[in-house]
């Protein structure tokens, strides 16, 4: 007897999801191996000419797209919408944009608050630095805060107050004001008690450096601890779209069903809404571990 099963196809689609998720399994792993060998022998493992041409050309991509990446939603949406044959993924999609673009902008704010941050525990080994090397107080600064480059708009005013004899300790603290660069204040105190009492100016940036590479050890510390809760997240948020795609491998039409029926509607919009609840209230439990 010839033909073709009736659960072939959806045999088919099945065995191609679970192979593409034991795929990317596959290759996380291999990239959480590369991240640790290179932590514990150096960058320059894993590095061949393939991976880091490919490097090269995410890196130009991710620029080009820099500062445009919410509109990635559209064609996401006119997707959905040619797939299920009604305007609502494209409405969905052009209100999402705002959203995305607000999201993007706090996870960039927080990468150049702790770029700053790490800038601040840099500029005090490098003041420590200039200072043995026989330089002056103020020159040591100077030179420190044009090498690290970390101050932003509140550098002038400190390599000024530096160059000029002005008052470092209050330009300093003006500096610490801005996101990421609250590590100055401490920079700022010890430059007054050296001013004022006579202590080692070398030997305070030093211990204060040692407690802001101690502070630094413990938020990433506690960040790999946290891996695990967003891993979590994410996969509650890709759930859903999950469930569409077994849909769909298996001969339904979950996007008619959502998008061109009432009760469809329905369960759409309280499910949406149930989704952004609860990755809210996970994000928010994860961002208390944080802040703790």
């Amino acid at each position: 007897m010839s033909g073709t099963p009736a659960g072939a196809p959806e045999a088919v689609y099945a065995g191609a999801l679970c192979a593409g998720v034991a795929a990317g399994l596959v290759a996380a792993g291999q990239r959480q191996g590369l991240r640790r060998a290179r932590v514990l022998f150096g960058r320059g493992v894993g590095q061949w000419p393939l991976r880091e041409r490919w490097e090269r050309s995410r890196s130009r991509l991710g620029r080009r797209l820099r500062g445009r990446r919410e509109w990635l939603c559209l064609p996401v949406a006119l997707a959905l919408a040619l797939l299920g044959k009604s305007v609502l993924p494209l409405i969905a999609g052009v209100a999402a944009v705002p959203m995305v673009r607000r999201w993007l902008a706090g996870r960039e704010l927080r990468t150049e608050r702790e770029r700053r941050a790490d800038g601040v525990v840099d500029l005090c080994g490098a003041v420590a630095g200039e200072l043995r090397a026989g330089h002056e107080p103020g020159e040591a600064l100077l030179v420190a805060v044009q090498d690290a480059g970390v101050l932003g708009a509140a550098g002038p005013g400190v390599s000024a107050a530096a160059r000029f004899g002005g008052d470092v300790p209050r330009a300093l603290r003006q500096a610490a004001c801005e996101p990421g660069l609250e590590g100055l204040t401490g920079v700022a105190a010890c430059w007054r008690v050296a001013a004022d009492g006579g202590a080692g100016l070398a030997a305070g940036l030093d211990r204060l450096e040692g407690a802001l590479r101690a502070e630094r050890r413990r938020r990433e510390e506690l960040r790999a601890q946290l891996a695990g809760a967003w891993s979590t997240v994410v996969v509650l948020a890709l759930l859903p779209v999950l469930g569409l795609g077994l849909g769909a491998a298996l001969g339904a039409d979950p996007l008619g069903v959502l998008l061109h029926s009432s009760v469809g509607l329905v369960c759409l919009v309280m499910g949406a809404a149930f989704e952004a609840a609860g990755l809210a209230w996970a994000t928010r439990i994860v961002r208390k571990g944080e802040v703790a």
